[in-house]
């Protein structure tokens, strides 16, 4: 019997002492109880593959097999010496095989989080790419406002952002990779009675309820700077939340109005401002300066910028 000890100090011997290779020499030999049949398959001479065996011994100070004749059979030690060693040999593949899974992106998991507009654009088609591109990696998606997925990337608890980047503060510990810039718009539903209007003002715009998620300082500043005052989205916006997907289906059902990036509502009307609105979201990748990333959140941003340029 072999205490827990013994287990212990052999475990260790093995990994300081044995290579893979000799490991393998010596569960090839103990398969086939050849030395001329182990010699062939690894491709060794039977001396060379004696003395990757003998060094074994050596260290162990035991004797792993019985030689009867030209035959040859584990000793009592080399059958324990042989499940520690198919353990060790298998645990080595299984890594080599992981390493590669994960540098080639197909095991691994990203926490990605979605500012309003990029989450209504992104959710359904990055799911979609990892299911069939990545089927056994892991993502999760996380929705919320910017500060707070911020605060979460910061904390590492998310891997990157994509934010309309023009609402995030710029920060030396931020490293920002631009995606797209898309056209926003004024949009309400077919048959709104301001859906045929040839120009639609402000005051027009006011007489209905406005929509939108939160907007960025500098959409603010270009909404004061085209309308006056009145336009900042704090006096404008009667109806405000982060899930885009809600205040559009409020805008398919009543009169109102929403203000967001064109592509989200392909089904509503654009209305037809005077002034023109002229603003666009800027789209970015976001992510910790002093993080390295993972090849399939490589491969997610590169998705992620695909799909956004079809918009």
């Amino acid at each position: 019997m072999h205490n827990k000890q013994d287990i212990h100090n052999l475990n260790a011997l093995i990994g300081r002492l044995m290579t893979l290779v000799q490991l393998r020499h010596f569960l090839e030999l103990a398969n086939t109880a050849s030395f001329s049949k182990s010699a062939v398959k690894l491709h060794l001479s039977q001396p060379a593959l004696s003395r990757s065996i003998k060094s074994i011994e050596d260290e162990f100070g035991q004797q792993l097999f019985d030689r009867v004749g030209r035959k040859i059979e584990l000793t009592a030690f080399g059958q324990y010496f042989y499940v520690q060693a198919r353990d060790l040999v298998d645990r080595a593949t299984n890594l080599k095989q992981s390493s590669h899974q994960l540098l080639s992106g197909q095991t691994g998991k990203v926490r990605v989080g979605l500012g309003s507009g990029p989450g209504a654009l992104l959710t359904s088609p990055l799911l979609k790419y990892v299911a069939s591109e990545f089927p056994k990696a892991h993502l999760e998606i996380a929705r919320g406002h910017t500060t707070l997925l911020v605060q979460a990337l910061r904390d590492r608890q998310l891997d990157a952002l994509v934010l309309d980047i023009r609402s995030l503060n710029p920060s030396s510990d931020l490293e920002v990779e631009s995606l797209c810039e898309l056209p926003g718009a004024f949009m309400c539903r077919k048959g709104h009675p301001l859906s045929k209007a040839r120009q639609v003002t402000l005051v027009k715009l006011k007489d209905y309820p406005v929509a939108s998620t939160p907007l960025s300082d500098e959409v603010a500043r270009i909404l004061v700077d085209r309308y006056g005052a009145d336009a900042h989205p704090d006096v404008l916006v009667n109806l405000r939340c982060e899930e885009i997907s809600s205040l559009l289906d409020v805008v398919r059902s009543t009169d109102a109005i929403v203000v967001a990036v064109r592509s989200l509502g392909p089904d509503l009307v654009t209305l037809k401002m005077s002034p023109e609105l002229n603003a666009t979201a800027k789209f970015g990748w976001v992510s910790l300066r002093s993080r390295s990333e993972s090849p399939l959140c490589g491969y997610l941003r590169t998705a992620t910028k695909e799909i956004l340029s079809g918009h």
